[in-house]
C-alpha cells in the first residue's frame, strides 16, 4: 500500500504561480513513475504531467513551457512537486498526485485544489 498526500493548493491571479507537492508513505520502495493530473468541473480527469523514477518528464501540450515537474527518491522518501507558473483560468481544477508501483497498481492522493482568478 501507497498513501500520496497534495499540499500547496490555493487560489492564484491569473499570471501567477503556485507549487504543488506530493508526498509518499508505506511501500514506496515500490513506486516507480509519478505525476499530477486534473479535473475541472464538468470535465475528466486529465493528465497533467508525469516523470519515471529515472527522471523521465511529460507534459500535457497546455502546460509545457509553464509547469515543471520534479522528484525527490531520497532514500525513505519520495516527493514530487509540481511548479506551476503562468497559471492562466483554464487550469482551474481539483489536482491529483499519483504514483505507480511494481507490481502495477496506480495510487491516487486525495486532490488539492487550484482556483485562478482572471
Amino acid at each position: 500500500q501507497v498513501q500520496l498526500v497534495e499540499s500547496g493548493g490555493g487560489l492564484v491571479q491569473a499570471g501567477g504561480s503556485l507549487r504543488l507537492s506530493c508526498a509518499a508513505s508505506g511501500n514506496i520502495f515500490s513506486v516507480n513513475a509519478m505525476g499530477w493530473y486534473r479535473q475541472a468541473p464538468g470535465k475528466q480527469r486529465e493528465l497533467v504531467a508525469t516523470i519515471t523514477s529515472g527522471g523521465v518528464t511529460n507534459y500535457a501540450d497546455s502546460v509545457k513551457g509553464r509547469f515543471t515537474i520534479s522528484r525527490d527518491n531520497a532514500k525513505n522518501t519520495k516527493t514530487v512537486t509540481l511548479q506551476m507558473s503562468s497559471l492562466k483560468p483554464e487550469d482551474v481544477g481539483v489536482y491529483y498526485c499519483n504514483a505507480d508501483t511494481t507490481p502495477f497498481r496506480r495510487y491516487w492522493g486525495q486532490g488539492t485544489q487550484v482556483t485562478v482568478s482572471s
